[in-house]
């Protein structure tokens, strides 16, 4: 481990040489490209600058038991051992984390495409109530939202809202919310006051630059038409909204959420290229032997994840067997301990595989 480590601290050194060359510097795609890499470096390095540095004065330390030292001096050294160990082992731990394979999309944007599914007119309420819950979680972090299409249901909420997040790390954290979310709670139009269950499903896409997926236009079939409202009625007469069919694949986007054609095209492109690496990305997934499977899910859109019981004001993550009694708390957003939790079991998993 610690010859591989040596071996990134002066691949880092050398990529600040290069990114110092006004030849590279005048390069566009070569800065993009070294600058990305040593970013992706940086925390490794620091924590293994951390490590020597702490060896070092571990070794410092424990040479000067060797001199005559007074009782309290000797007493102090030996606590200060005791210490650096202590700070050795967290580093190593760090550092093995670090080293583990990383997903290649963890600071790409995502788009979220949150759908009501059992439950009726409750799911889509439960729907909204989730993509509210992902926007302050957004929001927390700095990052920018953007709905791309939304389709409201009479009594509020949503049958199906499709939206972007654009954060550095955004898919790192939010990649743990796909799958089915269960609800059970009393509905506001319930007069008998039984509780309902019902959920809405969850999908996580990474955004998909151009350079990853190649489409070809001749394989876009386009359709444009007039944008609908609620009951399906149309809200305007021009031909705005638009639908892309990816004929080799057959995955389709609609868009109609803005008034120019030109606009709902632009977004339904990016929305497609997710869609389609996404698929790809599900069937190489699809191939990977049952036994090397997350530990936090299979990954598959079907899969109940968490159920938030209202009555109780409890939410459960069903992948880790982690229950939480503050469900207005994560409904405002606060996720992280959610997600620390299942990131933590993932690494867990990984260093497993290692092992094996």
């Amino acid at each position: 481990m610690l010859d591989r480590l040596q071996t990134l601290e002066n691949r880092y050194d050398k990529l600040n040489e290069m990114l110092s060359d006004p030849e590279i510097i005048n390069d566009t795609a070569k800065l993009r490209e070294y600058s990305k890499e040593q970013s992706g470096l940086e925390d490794v390095v620091q924590a293994y600058r951390e490590y020597k540095d702490t060896t070092s004065q571990l070794q410092d330390a424990k040479e000067m038991l060797d001199d005559n030292l007074d009782s309290d001096m000797y007493e102090m050294v030996k606590m200060e051992i005791s210490e650096l160990q202590e700070s050795k082992v967290e580093l190593e731990e760090k550092m093995r984390i670090l080293l583990l394979p990383k997903d290649p999309n963890d600071d790409k944007n995502v788009f979220m495409e949150i759908r009501g599914a059992a439950g009726g007119d409750e799911a889509a309420l439960f729907a909204g109530d989730l993509y509210k819950m992902y926007t302050r979680y957004a929001e927390q972090y700095g990052w920018k939202t953007e709905i791309m299409e939304a389709s409201t249901t009479g009594v509020g909420g949503y049958k199906e809202i499709i939206f972007m997040i654009n954060g550095n790390g955004a898919y790192s954290k939010l990649k743990f919310e796909n799958g089915a979310h269960r609800v059970q709670r009393v509905p506001e139009t319930e007069s008998g006051g039984r509780i309902h269950t019902s959920t809405a499903t969850v999908a996580v896409l990474p955004e998909a630059e151009e350079v990853e997926i190649d489409i070809n236009e001749k394989d876009i079939r386009v359709d444009t038409f007039a944008s609908s409202g609620p009951g399906g009625q149309s809200v305007n007469t021009t031909m705005s909204a638009v639908r892309l069919t990816h004929v080799p694949t057959g995955v389709v986007v609609s868009i109609q959420d803005e008034k120019s054609q030109i606009k709902n095209k632009e977004k339904a492109m990016k929305v497609l290229r997710a869609r389609i690496y996404d698929k790809y990305q599900q069937e190489a997934q699809a191939e990977i032997d049952e036994n090397r499977k997350s530990a936090v899910g299979t990954g598959d859109r079907s899969e109940r994840i968490r159920t938030y019981n209202f009555p109780q004001n409890r939410v459960t993550d069903h992948r880790i067997g982690l229950t939480i009694q503050k469900l207005d708390q994560i409904l405002q957003g606060k996720l992280d301990e959610f997600i620390d939790a299942l990131l933590v079991e993932e690494q867990t998993k990984k260093l497993e595989q290692i092992g094996e």
